[in-house]
Formats: structure tokens, C-alpha cells, sequence
């Protein structure tokens, strides 16, 4: 007996977002439906994942995830290199040393080390701040102005700090993350703000705020959806591909932290599959970049997204 599916018809479709320059470019977004259903319509561009890199040796990582970076761990140069030979399709660098409580690197200084890291890889990059507005204000657009040309993805602009990350981007060439905190009216508000600063929407990247895996997934999972069913339903302003910094959130769970113990089980195991399961599942959700840490969460989601970008036959 044949039995015919249901299938939605969307109005419109998600944008198409271009990342880097040269044959190892990305693209990510373009959906005419929800994630994965390719009997409903197009998904042009599958998701994608980056590894991280830091530009001084993260604190408080466990050993068995500093152990697969060993050698690299003071070179971000040498880092970047490394993920992109373990496969990622992105590699995103975190400017940790510019924090105002930390080393206080000064923007000149950021944009030195961001230079080197996409001089040395292929792959296009992400620019992350420390996370201190003010501070993110003054670095990414001196950051902006090193990579010049190079199509780079900057971030996090929120609403306090946008015009000047946004003005970088515009002046330079690179696309821009716009961050809310976890309310899709706000995401919607600071995407209005960029576009009027003539950013064109193709070059926004909605990071909508995320929670790990028992840390409030369900709430993410919920925002992300109603992003992703937004712009399918014609909403301009939450068209835009959303970015998912997966790794930022997973790794300070306890679930992540807290070595072996006979309730928990293999501390390794947990933490790679706590990294593995919060990406794919917001990825479910509508999300198209998901940033991790350990190279086997890499290689675990990449796979599952393969398998789920194969058209089942009906």
C-alpha cells in the first residue's frame, strides 16, 4: 500500500550565507525546510562544524582533551593547522588574551595573531572576542581590518556593541554573529539594527544564545526552531543561518568536568558524547554551524550529518 506524505509548503526560505575565499570556501544556510526533510524542499548547503582555537593555553581543560591538541597548545598558528587537518570546515579563534581581568592584549595586537591563523589555514575563519563588550568593541574592527578580503566571520556583536563590529565588517568584506540572549524578539530587534547600518542580511549569523545538554537544550531547541520556522513563514529578520558555540557550553558542564566515577561511567566518553548530542540536537533544530572542542565530537557530527543529508526515498 502506498501512503502519501504530508508536506508542508513554506513561503519563502532561509539565506545563503558565503564564508571564506578559494576552493575551501563554505556555505552554510539556503533551506526551503526544516532540517532534513528532503522530500518537503531544497536544503542546498548541509551543516557545518569548526574547532576551536584559543591564542593562549586554555585553563581547566581535562587532559584527555589538551592531549589531542599536544604541542599546539601555545601556538594558535600550529593549532589552527592541526584542526583543519583533523577536518573541520571552519576554524574559530578565540581572542581570550584581550580580556580586560586577563592579559589585556590590545586590539594591534589581536589583529596580529588573527592575521597569522588565516594566513596558515585553508579553511575560512571565525573570530571570537573575549566576551567583555566593551572590550570586543575595540578589537574586532582592528581585527576586521587585518583580515581584509578574507571573508571571516566576526563576533559576538550584541546590542551594546554592535556599531563598531558592524562597521568593521562592512569596511572589510566579513560577515557578523549578532547575539541575544535566548529571545527571538531580541535576536529580531539587533538584526534590525545591523541592517540599518546597510549590512546586507546574507552577512548576518544569528547566535541565539545556547544551554547544553540538561543545562536548558529544551529552550534553545525551541528558540532555534522558531528562527528556523520564521524564516521559512517569510520573516526577514530571522532568515539569517544560526551559529551554535556548542564547546563554550558543554565544557563547563559538570557533566564534562567530573572525571570517571562508577555512576557516570568513562569521563572521556561522557564529555565527547555531552558535546556530541547538544550539537546534533540543536542542529535538528535549525542550527548550521556548530562550533566544538574535541576533534572525535567533529568527526561524530560530521558523520551523522552526512547520513541525514541523503534524500530518503518515499
Amino acid at each position: 500500500m502506498t501512503v502519501a506524505i504530508a508536506k508542508e509548503r513554506w513561503a519563502s526560505r532561509c539565506l545563503e550565507t558565503v564564508l571564506g575565499t578559494g576552493p575551501r570556501q563554505v556555505k552554510v544556510g539556503g533551506d526551503a525546510t526544516l532540517p532534513f526533510l528532503h522530500f518537503e524542499g531544497e536544503i542546498p548547503n548541509p551543516p557545518v562544524v569548526a574547532l576551536e582555537v584559543f591564542d593562549a593555553p586554555p585553563q581547566e581543560w581535562p587532559e584527555f582533551l589538551t592531549g589531542v591538541y599536544e604541542g599546539v597548545l601555545s601556538d594558535p598558528v600550529a593549532w589552527a593547522k592541526k584542526c583543519q587537518d583533523y577536518g573541520a570546515d571552519l576554524v574559530a579563534l578565540r581572542l581570550t588574551r584581550t580580556h580586560p581581568d586577563g592579559e589585556n592584549a590590545s586590539p594591534e595586537e589581536a589583529a596580529r595573531v588573527a592575521a597569522t591563523v588565516a594566513e596558515a589555514v585553508e579553511v575560512p575563519l571565525i573570530v571570537l572576542g573575549c566576551g567583555v563588550e566593551e572590550k570586543d568593541a575595540a578589537v574586532l574592527p582592528e581585527v576586521a581590518s587585518a583580515l581584509s578580503g578574507r571573508n571571516c566571520l566576526l563576533g559576538c556583536a550584541t546590542q551594546e556593541n554592535y556599531k563598531s563590529i558592524v562597521a568593521g565588517c562592512i569596511a572589510n568584506g566579513h560577515a557578523v554573529i549578532a547575539s541575544s540572549p535566548l529571545d527571538i524578539n531580541l535576536a529580531k530587534q539587533l538584526n534590525i539594527l545591523i541592517t540599518e547600518m546597510n549590512l546586507e542580511p546574507s552577512r548576518i549569523v544569528i547566535d541565539p544564545s545556547i544551554g547544553a545538554l540538561g543545562y536548558g537544550i529544551e529552550y534553545a531547541y525551541s528558540i532555534i526552531e522558531r528562527v528556523r520556522t520564521g524564516a521559512l513563514m517569510g520573516d526577514k529578520m530571522l532568515s539569517m543561518p544560526v551559529i551554535l558555540l556548542v564547546g563554550q557550553e558543554v565544557w563547563k558542564t559538570k557533566e564534562a568536568k567530573t572525571p570517571d566515577t562508577a555512576e557516570w561511567g568513562e569521563h572521556k566518553k561522557r564529555a565527547i558524547l555531552w558535546e556530541v548530542t547538544t550539537a546534533v540536537s540543536l542542529i535538528h533544530a535549525g542550527g548550521h554551524i556548530a562550533v566544538v572542542r574535541h576533534p572525535e565530537s567533529l568527526q561524530y557530527i560530521k558523520e551523522h550529518i552526512a547520513k541525514m543529508m541523503q534524500p530518503q526515498k518515499y
